[in-house]
């Protein structure tokens, strides 16, 4: 997925240090993704005051809605990108060759590394879309590395009463994903039956939020809604989850980012430097040499929005007032 924005905003995403256990709400901002019929999403991650969740960067919920989904190819830098369709097909095709359809239940993940390009489109005539796209910065050592695509489709599930979680990245209480990524985390959806009370189990060092993608839920003692993203913090060993209808939740988590990192437009960088050059690159007539070329778009491509007038600076994580966890 693409961020489409005119003028993104540059983001630098700083190493944050523990906060215990917190309930903190941020709500999700309304961002359209191309063009007049544009289908509307709902961003959660980043913002002002929570830049990252571990090393996830990025959160986009779109749908449900019936809608054509046409992203033409638009290049990538220093992340893995990741697609988790609720409902829906998307069909994939990247410049290093591959051409995937995602469905529900599995997991698309892209590694941009020193830089690719991609296309995403629906298949079918308006269908019913629901799915979210998620970014993994990628740590130093990584950022530079040659692009990669995987698809996993046989993804396994942790169990409690009344409740499934398939995890799709990462480690749920000895759940492993296969997918690979460079730093400890977890990404997983979790389906709660009507009067489930569960309590899924954590890791004390990450920090952990939750998108509720349908129904109602309580998590950690709070009503959740679809309005944004409900923040845990980290020192948790587990959370308690009850749905009285039934529920879907994306749970996060991740170990604190080790690294500063500039995020503007579609690229991640560590300097203002890297991103000035990545958007230079994508705007030559030489792209191809560092994002490769995307068949079946002839030559069709997203170009990038003009960088802003000033020098990218830092953007800290603002200090927050929480509630008493549960």
């Amino acid at each position: 997925m693409t961020n489409l924005e005119v003028r993104p905003v540059p983001e630098l995403c700083d190493l944050v240090p523990s906060h215990g256990p917190v309930v903190d709400l941020h709500e999700a901002r309304d961002v359209p993704l191309g063009g007049v019929r544009a289908m509307r999403v709902r961003r959660t991650l980043p913002q002002r005051a929570l830049p990252l969740v571990g090393a996830w960067c990025f959160l986009d919920e779109f749908g449900p809605q019936h809608v054509d989904m046409r992203v033409l190819p638009h290049p990538h830098t220093g992340l893995q990108t990741v697609t988790w369709p609720v409902a829906g097909e998307i069909l994939h095709r990247d410049s290093v060759g591959s051409e995937a359809v995602v469905r529900p239940g599995q997991l698309n993940l892209m590694t941009a590394g020193h830089g690719v390009s991609h296309s995403e489109f629906s298949l079918g005539a308006e269908p019913l879309l629901h799915a979210v796209q998620l970014w993994v910065a990628l740590p130093d050592g990584v950022a530079a590395s040659a692009p990669g695509f995987e698809q996993v489709s046989d993804l396994p599930v942790w169990e409690a009463p009344r409740a499934r979680a398939t995890v799709f990245i990462g480690d749920l209480d000895g759940t492993w994903s296969p997918a690979h990524v460079h730093t400890p985390m977890l990404g997983a959806e979790v389906v709660l039956d009507a009067h489930a009370d569960i309590e899924i189990p954590m890791v004390r060092g990450f920090e952990h939020a939750v998108l509720l993608l349908g129904g109602t839920a309580e998590v950690a003692g709070t009503q959740h809604t679809t309005s944004g993203l409900l923040y845990l913090g980290d020192g948790r060993d587990f959370v308690r989850v009850r749905s009285l209808d039934g529920a879907r939740l994306l749970l996060l988590g991740g170990a604190p980012f080790a690294h500063d990192l500039v995020m503007w437009w579609n690229f991640v960088g560590r300097t203002h430097a890297d991103i000035a050059q990545a958007r230079a690159d994508w705007e030559s007539d030489a792209r191809a040499d560092r994002f490769g070329v995307v068949a079946g778009h002839d030559g069709a491509r997203i170009p990038a929005p003009e960088l802003p007038n000033i020098r990218l600076q830092p953007r800290r994580r603002l200090p927050r007032t929480p509630k008493e966890p549960s």
